[in-house]
Order: structure tokens, then C-alpha cells, then sequence
């Protein structure tokens, strides 16, 4: 294929017609706007402390549903390197970089769609069961941040399954890193310094409305230090693609 369109035609092709690669983005939907409005129709609004931090509620499915979202970063390109048909890919679209730039794109605009879907559930679901107050300082920033914390995650876990280059290792290593890892990390004295710049933790922080005690640095930094690791594993699985085969 001689175009960038070409090749992401042949992605979306690839996308629509494999059911575990549609299935994971719903999956993560339905679980993060699924369990929050679950979780915040049972507690109900008086069970919120006053003064608290909405975000709390708004991201709470978040919080399962990223672990969907990861998985849709790994099986867009895990499933070629289990089955060994990167080698066909790589036949269909010989540069490398243009396969991997299909993919890339694909990913990011699934990501955003998938962010925009799933922070608007979350902020009607609160809405509906406890009443937002849409002016509260950082609610517009904290939107933001959730929507474009999907297409970043997706981008880190794809190219960090290219780095791989194995789907196993990367579903092995890369789900339960994103569900449990950080936050045990974050526990453990004298690493907690550490963990609050992994990129899920920094992404998860963006989105709160107000400012946490032991924590060096914004909102705003936060969401820049997530992009920043989704450039370096992008880039990590551009140089790992160059010597695909």
C-alpha cells in the first residue's frame, strides 16, 4: 500500500472484522460508566463529604475500566506478533514507519472517541444522582484530562507491545501493572516519590479538581508528564517495528 490512508484503511479493516479488538473498547465503557453510576447510585449524595473532591466519583469505574483500555493499545498490534502475521503486514505495507503510523493513528482516534464516550457517561451518571455543580474551579480541566487520558493510554500500551513484541508478555506484564501495580508502588515508603510520575498515576492526578499533599507538581504537569511517556514508547516501538520481520 503506498499511502498512510491505505494502510489505515487496512487497520480499520483489520479493527471491525477481529470481535476481541471492537469488544475491548466497549468492554472498557461499559465498565467505567457501568460502575460509576452504579457506585454513585448507591451512596447517594449524602454519603459525599462536603468539600470533596468530585473526581473521586466522576473517574471512580475509571479505575477498572483502564485496564479495557490498555487492552485495546496491546491486541491492536499483540495479535500480529502472536500469530506471526506482522510478517504479512509488513509484506502488505513495506515501510514500516507507515504501518506503524497506521496503527498509531488508529489507535488515538479509537482513544479519544473511546475518552470522550466514557468521561461524558461518567460526568451525566454524577450528574443525574448527585446534582454536578459544572462551575466548580478545575471540573473543565479535569474533563478534558479524562478525555484525553484514553488516546494516551492506548498509545503507551501499544508501543510498548511493539517494544515487546510479544502479546503474552505484554498482557502479562502491562494489565496488571495498570490495575494494581502503580498503586501498590505508591504504597511502598520511600517509591511513593517515584510512583507519582508513573504515567498512569500522573494522568489519574490530572484529572482531580483539587490539589493533593505530597504531590510535586500540577494538574496541567501531570497530563505532560503522561504525554511524555507516550511519546517515548511510541517512539520505543517505532525503533522496535524497524527491525520487525
Amino acid at each position: 500500500m503506498s499511502t498512510l490512508a491505505g494502510a489505515l484503511r487496512a487497520e480499520r479493516i483489520k479493527f471491525t472484522t477481529l470481535p476481541s479488538q471492537w469488544a475491548a473498547p466497549l468492554v472498557a465503557l461499559a465498565l467505567t460508566v457501568g460502575i460509576t453510576a452504579a457506585v454513585n447510585a448507591a451512596s447517594g449524595p449524602a454519603d459525599h463529604a462536603p468539600g470533596g473532591d468530585p473526581a473521586n466519583g466522576i473517574y471512580y469505574g475509571l479505575l477498572f475500566g483502564h485496564v479495557a483500555v490498555a487492552c485495546c493499545g496491546i491486541l491492536l498490534i499483540g495479535q500480529e506478533f502472536n500469530t506471526r502475521m506482522i510478517g504479512g503486514s509488513l509484506l502488505a505495507v513495506p515501510r514500516r514507519g507507515r504501518l506503524y503510523g497506521a496503527k498509531l493513528a488508529l489507535g488515538a482516534g479509537l482513544g479519544l472517541l473511546l475518552g470522550l464516550a466514557s468521561t461524558a457517561g461518567s460526568f451525566l451518571a454524577v450528574d443525574a444522582t448527585d446534582g454536578l455543580d459544572f462551575s466548580t474551579p478545575g471540573l473543565t480541566r479535569s474533563f478534558l484530562a479524562g478525555v484525553l487520558y484514553h488516546p494516551m493510554l492506548v498509545l503507551i500500551c501499544l508501543g510498548l507491545t511493539a517494544m515487546l513484541g510479544n502479546f503474552s508478555a505484554a498482557l502479562g506484564l502491562l494489565t496488571p501493572m495498570v490495575f494494581l501495580g502503580t498503586t501498590w508502588l505508591g504504597a511502598i515508603p520511600g517509591v511513593r516519590e517515584a510512583g507519582q510520575f508513573l504515567p498512569d498515576r500522573a494522568g489519574l492526578y490530572a484529572m482531580r479538581t483539587r490539589s493533593e499533599a505530597g504531590v510535586h507538581y500540577g494538574h496541567w504537569t501531570g497530563l505532560l508528564i503522561m504525554a511524555l511517556w507516550t511519546a517515548l514508547a511510541v517512539y520505543g516501538g517505532f525503533r522496535r517495528m524497524r527491525r520487525a520481520s
